[in-house]
């Protein structure tokens, strides 16, 4: 019997492990890395162990350490969770060598399935539909596209989409070099990539007594980067004949490696409906809340159950109910190439809804840092329906209040209510043809609208008594028979907005702005326009303003009357969008060398990302302050390059996730 449970993990997960350890009795250990001293899954934990550093390579990636901490806390179990040693043969061996209970599947089929290579062989054999390997060495055009992967990992590490033989060796080269850096083996296969596939996926869970359970499908086309945005259970629109042939195909690649636990098998569904094996996940899925929602389990619950020994309370899964969809809430900005985002998360509320699950590792007041998965929370819905968990989730986002750097969250709503999701019309391409739509600004009623926050924000800052704001705003003549002025920058745009308005027992806009004031206080502010009331939830964090509506959420940042000199910065400068290490330079980038527009100048990791900072015109380095190694915080000056511009940002493109 498992009494004290260690997770080797972090953030969401760890935290949702805890929740289901606390309803059955097991006690819980964290362990934690000095950047997440002050973690909600360490806070959550009855006990916690240190890992000294801050790179997962020191931390979270040393099995060592791990069991250690396990023995140490006088653990009885360990649950790997997701990512880090989940899957991990070589840790899973280490635990049990050291009398702990591993909860997760044996050995030996971790070592089957590590390797895509190995795995695909295998398959093979068991009869499991797959896509037939392509020789890089003797690819010709007709085998185009090619779709490279790293065959000891995921996540979109190692990947790479081939349209160009010419293309293929440097591809190749690149591919094997991010795999050995990302899994420590640099070996890379290639297979036909399907275009306008989707990624559909079986959860199964198996005990030590030969009963195997298929609990459904999930669609997961929703991705970015490789990585998964937005799930579902079940996946729409597979008849039952595929559902069956995929359910099937689970079961035996789980019965072909004698698995145990709970794991997930992964197809590539092309256009025609014809299935593939990707991949099995020896572990939990980030996604596994939206299976738990339509089968009423809880996956934990039972891995734990299977890890004691125990066998699986019926031959077969319980009759599956209704629908659910999930939803990854990243701080990331989708526009500008999905930027990972840090710094302080001021709130974190969502709408206590029935049918609404939120799972997260963090609470209104946490940090944001560099060194993980930008992956705030999962926000999950379900419903009799799909249109109904659909409509559900997407409103839920749209009430939540989230203060502090750009999110995802306006992207998600907008994907939930686009036609093609509605319409279950899904595939891995969706973000490559929708990004530009889903993400652009000036749609109708939209500068209405946030000129309408930007006055609410100045009506409440106003009222609390020019609170709010930097300290220059204290110059400003406060005289009743006068308007007064407040500026305000939208973000991220950019957008300026000037609000007018005379104070007097209440402040109220200057005439002729359209707008009646119904109620105003600091933190709320009640408008009518056009015969239509409407509310306002004003939040004031030192100089950024928070504006909640019941139709969306802005964000701005007070703006002094004057502009100050030193914040401008040198035409040409690049600057760091995000704290991180300058991994490399450019071949021969010295000062006085010449670069041309767009050309990539440094690489910086960040947030397990690569990031490549773009010369911003033609010219010439004038400055390099970057070196290989060197740690950043945001907005530090990289380097200058001279002739470009005057008014031209310094570029960055994510390249690596």
């Amino acid at each position: 019997m498992i009494t004290t449970l260690l997770v080797a993990n972090r953030g969401e997960i760890a935290c949702r492990i805890f929740r289901t350890c606390r309803e059955l009795g097991i006690a819980t250990v964290a362990v934690y890395s000095d950047a997440d001293a002050g973690a909600l899954h360490v806070r959550e934990a009855d006990t916690a162990v240190r890992l000294p550093g801050n790179a997962p390579s020191d931390t979270y990636l040393r099995g060592d350490l791990v069991v250690a901490a396990a023995l140490a806390a006088g653990a009885d179990a360990v649950h790997p969770g997701y990512g880090f040693l989940s899957e991990n043969a070589g840790f899973a061996a280490a635990v049990r060598d050291a009398g702990l209970v591993w909860v997760g599947p044996p050995v030996k089929a971790i070592e089957l399935m590590a390797s895509k290579t190995r795995a695909k062989e295998l398959m093979a054999a068991a009869g499991v539909p797959l896509l037939a390997p392509v020789d890089p060495g003797s690819a010709t055009v007709a085998d185009l596209p090619l779709l490279l992967k790293a065959a000891a990992g995921g996540g979109g590490r190692g990947m790479r989409i081939v349209r160009d033989l010419a293309a293929l060796p440097q591809e190749l080269t690149a591919a094997s070099a991010e795999a050995a850096s990302a899994f420590g083996d640099g070996e890379v296969f290639a297979e036909p990539c399907v275009e306008r596939g989707r990624h559909v996926e079986v959860q199964v869970m198996a005990d030590g007594e030969g009963t195997v359970w298929a609990l459904g499908t999930r669609d997961c086309s929703l991705q970015r980067r490789h990585q998964k945005v937005i799930e579902e259970a079940p996946a729409p629109g597979l008849d039952e004949a595929l559902r069956g042939r995929l359910h099937d195909a689970a079961v035996a690649a789980a019965q072909a490696v004698g698995y145990r636990g709970a794991g997930t098998v992964e197809f590539l569904v092309s256009a025609e409906g014809r299935p593939y094996f990707l991949e099995m996940n020896t572990r939990l899925q980030v996604e596994h809340p939206v299976t738990e929602a339509v089968f009423g389990l809880d996956l934990v619950a039972l891995q734990l159950r299977v890890a004691e020994g125990a066998p699986l309370p019926a031959a077969a899964p319980p009759e599956p109910a209704g629908h659910s969809v999930e939803a990854r809430l990243y701080a990331e900005d989708p526009a500008r190439d999905w930027q990972p985002q840090t710094g302080s998360l001021l709130t974190l509320d969502l709408p206590d809804e029935p049918g609404i699950r939120l799972d997260t590792g963090y609470t209104g007041g946490d940090t944001i840092g560099v060194h993980y998965d930008p992956m705030l929370a999962k926000v999950i819905a379900h419903a009799p329906t799909r249109t109904e968990a659909v409509r559900l989730l997407a409103r839920a986002l749209e009430r939540a209040r989230i203060h502090g750097p750009v999110t995802n969250r306006e992207l998600l709503v907008r994907s939930l209510r686009h036609p093609d999701f509605v319409a279950g019309r899904l595939d891995t391409g969706f973000y490559d043809r929708h990004l530009a739509a889903l993400t652009a600004t000036g749609g109708p009623g939209e500068e209405e609208a946030r000129t309408l926050a930007a006055t609410a924000a100045a009506l409440a800052a106003a009222t609390a008594g020019g609170a709010t704001g930097p300290a220059r705003f204290g110059a400003w003549r406060n005289l009743a028979s006068q308007p007064q002025t407040r500026r305000y920058r939208s973000e991220p745009d950019g957008t300026e907005y000037e609000i007018a308005y005379r104070t007097g027992r209440d402040a109220i806009p200057v005439p002729g702005s359209g707008e009646r004031v119904v109620a105003v206080h600091p933190g709320a502010v009640t408008l009518e326009t056009g015969g239509v009331t409407r509310h306002f939830a004003v939040t004031a964090h030192g100089d950024r303003v928070h504006v909640d509506t019941a139709s969306g959420s802005y964000a701005f940042t007070a703006l002094p009357r004057f502009t100050d000199p030193a914040e401008r910065t040198e035409p040409g400068s690049l600057l760091a969008p995000m704290p991180g290490t300058v991994v490399r330079l450019a071949e021969g980038l010295v000062p006085g060398a010449a670069v041309e527009a767009g050309q990539p100048l440094i690489w910086l990791e960040a947030m397990k990302m690569e990031h490549r900072i773009l010369a911003p015109a033609s010219g010439t380095l004038t400055a390099l302050h970057a070196a290989p190694g060197l740690q950043v915080e945001v907005g530090a000056l990289l380097a200058v390059v001279q002739d470009a511009p005057a008014n031209a940002p310094a570029h960055q493109e994510e390249t690596t996730p």
